[in-house]
């Protein structure tokens, strides 16, 4: 399975708020360590907001923290927010149905079960054990405090 630009934005988000636990942190400083644009973080950001993945607070003083205790994120559940569910009958390419093996195809079944073991696996996985005890992470996902 592949991963969608929006869902791969999403878990650097997450991550990137996990990391920074118990404060705000702001757009443009996540955009600039997961190297991407702040338009699109923004629209991912809204996204996890309505899914409560996030709380966000306007303002000069405002800022993104997580919505939920890191423990209680699971993966799947946000890939199954931000990518869908599986779809019956999962196929390479037969978005028109014009295959001509539909009819005998156990591939498509095979395919299925993949795609629910892949789900099924990242059920397992919290993002707090994403970020906990991994101090590389932490320190790409830091920002660099200002000293006055």
């Amino acid at each position: 399975m592949r991963m969608t630009k929006r869902t791969n934005i999403a878990m650097r988000v997450l991550m990137y708020c996990a990391v920074n636990h118990g404060r705000l942190v702001r757009k443009v400083d996540i955009a600039e360590a997961c190297e991407c644009s702040e338009n699109h973080l923004a629209q991912v950001v809204n996204q996890l907001s309505n899914l409560g993945y996030l709380n966000t607070l306007r303002g000069r003083n405002g800022g993104i923290e997580l919505g939920r205790n890191p423990q209680r994120i699971r993966i799947g559940e946000i890939f199954r927010a931000l990518e869908g569910e599986v779809e019956e009958g999962l196929c390479f390419a037969d978005v028109d149905q014009s295959c001509p093996l539909i009819a005998a195809c156990r591939l498509r079944e095979a395919l299925q079960a993949a795609a629910e073991a892949f789900f099924a696996r990242l059920d397992d996985v919290t993002l707090e054990e994403l970020v906990c005890d991994n101090e590389v992470l932490a320190k790409i996902l830091q920002p660099a405090l200002c000293v006055s």
